[in-house]
């Protein structure tokens, strides 16, 4: 295939699969035969395109009476996003008039797509894609349209790549930020970087690396990482020297976590099993829960996800969530330490499920501790940790996380 085709092809067919077949990305393979380089551009593309879906939309709107079927679309909008994104127009343009053209189904509207793609600006200038209804109206009622808009800006750009970062391991350049993690800006192919090989370093967004610092595990005590894949927090657990022992349910995402170990040298006890099952030998002086959720504070780096999904699952996520924390407390011994987390911007998966927790367990308390490099504003007024990608988004925003350390009676 002519240069450059393979990799907008793929890419075009991973839209399809997102926007017509309600797939994620992260379940989707990469094409077949072509290079690695290729694969990780046609993922990059997707995702450029994901970011970028509604001011695309419009502006093509302006240019076409209708709009073509989706796998047409899909090639104008990829083409329209590359040169948004600096590109030759010519060279967009040429790329997807000629794939339209390849398709059995579609090579009778290439004429329309060249007069289409030749009316957009040489450098069109795209406007911010706004978070569906489901997510975006509760987040307004509890921030203001303000702060979901700088949410929603910070999602319209490429995240940068966070690193946690061994001590005295060899590690790429980047920018060290306030809490510890090591920031990249361009990083290009993960596994080329330097130390990588060594197993310095693993990659963690900065704001789901707190979780473990506000639980601060100390040198032998026994942690339990409940739903540990793919195991960040089971590789700082295991640095700072806690005797870990890691469970999850899923046995592909268990593999992920033992493959992480095993490249960097750090040790944990892998249990395969349901949490709401498993029964521990004795319990634990400390218990990380990261938990199933919406995932709704990783959209910067899942854009798919406002495409994929519609806030259905969410009243049955709550409901695990609390089932899972009540389990977690059973494995506690007495005045230890839990730490809940979810990767949600909703605060029923959070504030929300702490205040449910205190109700149900009398004698549980939020224990607020100093976690370097965290900002005052960033803690709320019952102890948590609310943590947005508005958060610092000069330095390119962070993951939404919300984190609690719970300490049982003693």
């Amino acid at each position: 295939m002519a240069e450059g085709l393979g990799a907008r092809a793929a890419a075009a067919a991973l839209l399809d699969a997102v926007l017509g077949e309600g797939r994620m990305l992260s379940e989707l393979p990469d094409a077949e035969g072509l290079a690695p380089g290729d694969r990780a551009r046609a993922r990059r593309l997707a995702e450029e395109v994901l970011r970028r879906v509604e001011p695309v939309d419009r502006l093509l709107g302006g240019l076409m009476r209708k709009a073509p079927p989706l796998p047409v679309l899909n090639l104008l909008r990829l083409a329209v996003v590359e040169m948004a994104l600096g590109a030759a127009p010519h060279g967009a343009v040429n790329a997807a008039v000629a794939l339209v053209r390849r398709g059995k189904r579609t090579q009778h509207l290439a004429g329309l797509a060249n007069a289409v793609l030749r009316a957009v600006p040489a450098n069109p200038v795209l406007g911010v894609q706004k978070l569906p209804r489901w997510m975006r109206q509760p987040m307004v009622h509890q921030w203001g349209r303000e702060v979901v808009a700088a949410i929603e800006a910070v999602q319209a750009l490429t995240p940068p790549l966070d690193l946690t970062v061994r001590p005295e391991a060899e590690a790429p350049e980047g920018e060290a930020l306030p809490t510890g993690s090591l920031r990249l800006a361009a990083p290009g192919q993960v596994s080329g970087l330097p130390g990588y090989a060594a197993g310095g370093w693993w990659v963690q967004d900065a704001a789901a690396a707190l979780a473990v610092r506000l639980l601060a595990p100390q040198p032998g005590e026994r942690v339990l990482d409940l739903c540990a894949a793919p195991g960040g927090k089971t590789m700082q657990l295991a640095a700072a020297g806690a005797r870990v022992t890691a469970l999850d349910i899923s046995p592909a995402r268990m593999a992920r976590v033992r493959e992480n170990l095993a490249r960097t040298g750090l040790a944990a006890e892998t249990v395969l099993a349901d949490a709401l099952d498993w029964q521990p030998e004795a319990p634990f002086d400390a218990v990380l829960l990261d938990a199933p959720c919406s995932a709704t504070g990783t959209v910067r780096r899942h854009p798919d996800l406002p495409f994929v999904k519609d806030g259905s699952e969410l009243p049955g996520l709550v409901e695990l969530q609390a089932r899972l924390l009540d389990r977690a407390l059973t494995m506690l011994r007495p005045g230890g330490r839990l730490v809940f987390a979810t990767c949600s911007l909703l605060s029923e998966e959070g504030e929300g499920q702490v205040s449910a927790a205190l109700e149900r367990h009398p004698g549980l308390a939020v224990e607020r501790a100093e976690v370097p490099g965290v900002e005052p504003g960033w803690w709320t007024e019952g102890g948590g940790l609310r943590l947005r990608p508005d958060h610092w988004a000069e330095k390119g925003g962070m993951d939404g996380f919300f984190i609690a350390r719970l300490r049982v009676a003693g």
